[in-house]
Order: C-alpha cells, then structure tokens, then sequence
C-alpha cells in the first residue's frame, strides 16, 4: 500500500510505503514518475518506508527495471526510514547511484522535513 505525499509538486516526487506494494501499484507509481519526468525531464524522489512495508519480487524487478532504464532521469533520492539495515543498503547504494549522477541519501523518520528541504533543493 502507498500514498502519494501531498507536498509532492514540480519535480518532486513524495511517497510513502505502508504495507506490501504489489506490481498493480509499482505500475502506478512508474507511471507516475514518467509522467512528470515527461513534464520536467529530471526528477527527485522521496520514500517514506513504514515498519510494515514490503514489495512483492515481481514489483521489486519491475522496479529495478525501470531504475536502470531511467538513471539519467533521476536527480535526488530520499529514503526516509528508522530502519538501521535499510540506512546501510542506502549508504552503500548511494556510492553506485553517485556514479551515474544520482545523489541518494538517507534520513530517520524524525528528519522528514530536512529530507523534503534536501529534495526540493
């Protein structure tokens, strides 16, 4: 399950995860971001992963799909989670989205605001 964030505007893309995300919802959601990647060319993401969220493999592989297919698209990155291995997997992907010019960052749920200013900027 997952929400559109109301301050998502621009090239700002807010979401956040509450429960398991199914492939019916990643196409949702990919179709979203090639929409305003249509309309602004580069776009940010924030996530906000919930303790119960989860994504199903066929969702996980569309995703990672379509990532790889759309880097060059890609500005900023937030991962917004209390999950201490979750902060970890981000810190070590954010070296390998560093090189194709993505910037990707992790914030604890309690720096949400600091995480919206980061993306917006």
């Amino acid at each position: 399950m997952y929400e559109i964030l109301p301050r998502s505007q621009g090239p700002v893309l807010g979401v956040e995860i509450t429960g398991k995300i199914g492939i019916d919802q990643e196409k949702e959601l990919i179709a979203k971001a090639e929409e305003l990647i249509e309309d602004h060319g580069k776009i940010s993401v924030l996530v906000v992963i919930g303790a119960h969220a989860g994504v199903s493999l066929e969702a996980a592989a569309a995703d990672i799909k379509w990532v790889l297919a759309n880097m060059q698209h890609m500005n900023k990155v937030a991962i917004v989670t209390d999950s201490k291995l979750l902060a970890a997997l981000v810190a070590v992907d954010a070296t390998f989205a560093k090189m194709v010019g993505i910037q990707e960052k992790h914030f604890d749920k309690d720096e949400i605001d600091i995480a919206w200013h980061w993306v917006e900027s």
